[in-house]
């Protein structure tokens, strides 16, 4: 490993986004504080990645509905020591170089660059936090300090499918990139793997002189003013732009990537985590996730009535109680609730969600605090729960906060 790397790069996190395709799961908190397998927020495996590898210098751009984010980082990451130069600093839209809020990813960075100035970092490391992912950003780093390039992306594998809503790019046998096309109906597929596509995850290593340039020539012309759409095509087009390709450079640990961009990835992405061998591992020592989720009791499962509680293949985080319910393939917050006779299955309870007794719920997200009644059905009946509230297409039932059921 180059020596010094960790002391010139800066992080610039980009949390700013609102999030639509997860509505309405952030229409009261920004997509990064969107609670994630039970105990975590999303913005939580972030930041994990960039503090287990060493980076204790990262900003990070919020902006829609951020109170929600800027109380759970303050909860969980005021950790670092600001004299030894160490911060996670959320900083709203500062409206200095332009009067408007952030119009994209690009331009969230552009808006900031006096915090640039300031710090002057030879590198600049920009990730989103709306991924689900461990990655250690240092082998990346020194990729990129050895082929001294102006841009190094991080690299996975996705279904052509999945491609479609992804950078997908094309390298030659240096790694450099040759082709780039942003969210193609057709994405090119592999050589090795027609049913595959090579796409980019979001992980972005600047030079930042030519990071610099780029996002000032950007901002002087038309353009959706995006990382993805704009500034990697600029660059690979007239400079050094190399991909970093996660799933042949890191252990097999780190070749899990999830945008959980989607109600339905989101859904997804947590079903995983309940299978026999998840492809995701929350209970790795070496790689610690950390957050805050407040004070709360054991987890418990009591049996009631002579009723007895049952629960398999789920997550229960600490302050769930399963009284004398059934719980199946399931993921408990904090604070929830399920109550006698009652039989959940395939879902997601948010923190504070109740189930009462003789209630089924099944192939659902339950959003905070919800309180579904005695004996009522959700998940069941797509066509009643469609009059009730929205259902995926892959046929997950929504249940958003401050819902009433009656």
């Amino acid at each position: 490993m180059l020596a010094g790397w960790t002391e010139t790069t800066l992080t610039m996190l980009l949390a700013g986004g609102q999030g639509e395709r997860l509505y309405p799961l952030t229409k009261r908190r920004a997509k990064p504080a969107v609670p994630f397998a039970g105990l975590y927020r999303i913005v939580d495996f972030t930041l994990s990645n960039c503090l287990n590898s060493g980076l204790k210098r990262t900003y990070v751009l919020t902006q829609h509905q951020s109170l929600s984010l800027d109380r759970h980082l303050r909860m969980a990451w005021s950790i670092l020591h600001p004299e030894l130069g160490e911060f996670i600093q959320p900083v709203p839209p500062q409206l200095q170089l332009v009067s408007r809020w952030y119009a994209g990813t690009a331009d969230a960075v552009f808006q900031n660059l006096y915090l640039l100035e300031e710090d002057r970092p030879r590198n600049v490391l920009v990730v989103s936090g709306d991924h689900i992912y461990r990655m250690d950003y240092g082998p990346m780093i020194q990729f990129h300090l050895e082929r001294d390039a102006d841009v190094t992306l991080a690299s996975t594998q996705a279904s052509l499918g999945e491609a479609t809503r992804m950078g997908v790019l094309e390298v030659d046998a240096a790694s450099r990139i040759t082709g780039w096309a942003e969210k193609p109906a057709q994405p090119k597929p592999l050589a090795a793997d027609p049913t595959r596509a090579l796409v980019n995850m979001g992980v972005y290593v600047f030079k930042t002189a030519p990071l610099v340039r780029a996002l000032i020539a950007d901002a002087k012309r038309e353009s959706q003013h995006d990382f993805g759409h704009n500034i990697i095509p600029a660059i690979a087009a007239g400079g050094r732009a190399y991909a970093f390709d996660v799933i042949s450079r890191c252990p097999a640990a780190q070749h899990y990537w999830q945008d959980v961009g989607t109600l339905d990835s989101y859904f997804d992405a947590h079903m995983d985590l309940l299978r026999p061998q998840p492809s995701f591992n929350l209970q790795a020592p070496d790689w610690p996730i950390r957050t805050y989720s407040g004070q709360h009791p054991p987890a418990m499962i009591r049996n009631v009535a002579g009723r007895e509680a049952r629960a398999g293949d789920s997550i229960m985080a600490p302050g769930s109680t399963i009284a004398g319910g059934t719980v199946r393939r399931c993921v408990l917050s904090p604070g929830t609730f399920v109550g006698p006779g009652a039989e959940v299955e395939d879902a997601i309870l948010m923190p504070g969600v109740k189930i009462g007794e003789g209630a089924r719920v099944r192939r659902a997200i339950v959003d905070e605090t919800v309180v579904v009644p005695a004996g009522m059905e959700v998940g069941l009946d797509p066509v009643a729960d469609r009059r009730r509230f929205d259902v995926t297409e892959g046929g997950v039932a929504i249940v958003p906060e401050g819902t009433v059921l009656a």
